[in-house]
């Protein structure tokens, strides 16, 4: 009989976090430990799965597919994921808290991706009965067609680090909602975090045993399997567009269903009548949300001639006084990046860049005083126009903005155009028409006018070229998960 804790279980602090698989707690595996980006500091131990609880937990959600009434059950899956939306929401202060502390993303952002959970999780339990299935034809005298959307079958999820509660519901809501099982790998950078997420699994009773496993890895090797076993029917991933192809490319050899959100490079599209005042703030909140390791992070300023010069005074006084802190400091504008590995990263690559660029800000690593045991990168401007030079080109995940002068509006859309990603750009002007004109020419999925990083769970998210494959959130969101089946009769001929 499956088990299930709505209170945590553990019975001690530094009790190593297992796996929930199969309706149970899964301890196999290895032990490993989360670090506190903002300290340097150890936070706590986990359970780092291995090939045995990937196939264990591949096996129970094939299993809980074939067996159980929830691929049948509308109504189950409905009021199974408005139980989990309340259970997230009922320890959504908690799982907050150790996400800022694991993740290095201050509190008030973590609490904004806990609440959006609740909410995108409960749009997907809408969206089980709301779904109005096929449709009904007779093609021909006596001849009958009734198509019926089916669920896919076994969803393997892959989530990031940098938003993985949020980012994990966006796509197990709506392959729950489509009558799937999934199993969702966490990363192992949250896994504290993950352990809290598992227990508001385990709690919600309405779920079959098989139906949701979440399982943490430091490693590829649960990921891999995934994507390459003939059990499971599609993959949804999050992450970078390199890790992207490799999936596409494995995954090709049972020609899964893929569902991949990727990397972005997001230009700020600035004319010359737009509002500095206005602006200028969120740009650079464009840039520091998250750190800067945000797929949709503002990486890329580009200014009208007339009003290039006031933006970018504008822009270096803003980073010259941005107020780095601890994840939990509430008057933290930057948090750390996620370890000081990609401090390093980040700043090997300013380095780089420098010698063909012009370094308006550098900002770079703090090696002194009370945050220097942490991950901190103070943030960096580069003014450029070169279209192939490295930092325009390619997705830094890190507090560094590139700075490029544009002359009309032919100019500007080459511009944003000119890299391989499509994910979001903004477009900031008083001209309402020329707004709507530019976006429409950008080749991204989501355009911001005169705003940035305003989302709902009602719309979709997609990318373009580079950028991913299919569409999450909004009502489109479990088509990606389903198979549509055709009926076809024909009435019997009159004696």
């Amino acid at each position: 009989m499956t088990q299930h804790f709505s209170t945590p279980h553990f019975s001690t602090q530094s009790e190593p976090r297992p796996n929930w698989i199969n309706g149970t707690w899964n301890d196999g595996g290895t032990i490993g430990e989360t670090i506190n980006p903002s300290t340097g500091k150890a936070l706590g131990r986990y359970v780092d799965i291995g090939p045995e609880e990937a196939r264990q937990a591949i096996e129970a959600a094939r299993t809980a597919f074939d067996t159980t009434n929830w691929s049948r059950d509308r109504s189950l899956r409905s009021r199974a994921l408005f139980e989990l939306a309340d259970r997230i929401e009922a320890s959504g202060a908690e799982m907050a808290l150790m996400l800022s502390r694991e993740g290095g993303k201050l509190l008030a952002q973590t609490q904004w991706e806990l609440q959006g959970s609740v909410e995108w999780l409960r749009y997907s339990a809408a969206s089980a009965m709301l779904q109005t299935g096929g449709r009904a034809l007779e093609t021909a005298p006596g001849v009958y067609f009734h198509s019926d959307p089916e669920p896919m079958g076994v969803v393997g999820v892959i989530s990031p680090w940098n938003s993985p509660i949020v980012l994990s519901i966006r796509a197990i809501g709506p392959a729950l909602a489509a009558g799937c099982t999934v199993v969702l790998k966490m990363p192992h950078q949250t896994a504290l975090t993950n352990a809290l997420f598992a227990e508001a699994v385990a709690a919600t009773t309405l779920l079959p045993p098989g139906a949701l496993n979440v399982i943490t890895e430091s490693g590829s090797i649960g990921a891999e399997m995934l994507v390459e076993s003939s059990e499971v029917n599609a993959i949804s991933y999050t992450g970078s567009t390199k890790v992207g192809r490799i999936i596409a490319e494995n995954g090709a050899k049972t020609l899964k269903r893929l569902n991949l959100e990727l990397g972005g490079k997001t230009p700020l599209v600035v004319f010359d009548d737009a509002d500095l005042s206005v602006v200028v703030p969120q740009i650079v909140t464009a840039l520091v949300v998250m750190n800067g390791q945000f797929c949709c992070t503002g990486s890329r300023v580009l200014a009208q001639r007339g009003i290039a010069d006031a933006l970018r005074e504008a822009l270096i006084e803003a980073y010259q006084n941005v107020r780095l802190g601890e994840s939990e400091d509430p008057n933290a504008q930057l948090g750390p990046l996620i370890d000081k590995a990609s401090v390093r990263r980040v700043d090997e690559l300013v380095v780089e860049a420098a010698a063909s660029t012009k370094i308006l800000v550098r900002g770079g690593p703090v090696t002194e005083g009370p945050l220097a045991g942490g991950a901190f990168y103070k943030p960096t401007l580069i003014e450029v126009q070169p279209l192939d030079c490295f930092v325009i080109q390619n997705e830094l995940f890190g507090p560094v903005q590139t700075f490029e002068v544009f002359d009309d509006e032919a100019d500007a859309i080459l511009r944003a155009n000119a890299t391989e990603f499509g994910l979001a750009a903004s477009v900031f002007t008083a001209d309402a028409a020329r707004a709507r004109r530019v976006g429409k020419a950008i080749q991204a999925g989501t355009i911001w006018m005169n705003c940035w990083g305003v989302i709902s769970e009602h719309f979709e998210e997609s990318g373009f070229k580079q950028s991913g494959v299919g569409v999450l959130c909004g009502p489109r969101a479990i088509e990606q998960f389903q198979e549509i089946k055709v009926y076809a009769s024909v009435d019997a001929p009159l004696a």
